[in-house]
């Protein structure tokens, strides 16, 4: 269940959260991250968008602090930047993509606001991943869609297949004899 700490911007900006925070309006929220599949999804996706990094020219980041406002910092499970953005130790400027990836006790009504900050901030895509029912969503200012095969974006396209996606999340999940 996530919690909050009422807070300044530069105590936030100064301390160590481990796992790191979200800043809203003066409270520290916590993020639900802290899961086996959760890791393993996230961990499957940072792979196959970085086998892509090159030849697409993208950065592939997880868990980056982003200022979308004065008062609010949210940090994306995965973040993709094009490599003419410059880096930043928190991003004041949208990245190209924005991933969240879903934990059981997420409630749909706040990711939906993370969405819509991201895509407010100037995101282009918003994917947001559940490994629990094994769909995938792709948000972008003018429409939702449901990924049926691959979730992608469009210049650069970057196109995940989510068969690939997630047998290499059932694969984590496997143990061995």
């Amino acid at each position: 269940m996530a919690s909050s700490t009422a807070v300044s911007v530069d105590e936030y900006l100064h301390t160590v959260y481990r796992p790191d925070c979200d800043y809203v309006d003066g409270e520290v929220i916590d993020r639900n991250v802290r899961e086996y599949q959760h890791s393993a999804i996230q961990g499957a996706l940072i792979r196959l968008l970085y086998e892509r990094g090159r030849e697409l020219r993208i950065r592939v980041l997880p868990e980056l602090r982003m200022r979308i406002s004065a008062t609010r910092f949210r940090i994306p499970d995965v973040c993709v930047m094009l490599k003419n953005q410059k880096p930043e130790p928190v991003l004041s400027s949208a990245p190209f993509l924005c991933v969240e990836i879903l934990s059981p006790e997420d409630r749909m009504s706040r990711v939906i606001e993370r969405v819509k900050e991201y895509l407010a901030f100037g995101v282009s895509y918003v994917w947001v991943v559940d490994p629990e029912s094994k769909s995938a969503f792709s948000y972008t200012r003018d429409e939702v869609r449901e990924a049926r095969d691959r979730l992608i974006t469009a210049n650069p396209e970057i196109s995940i297949s989510l068969e690939e996606l997630f047998a290499e999340f059932d694969e984590s999940l496997e143990s061995e004899p």
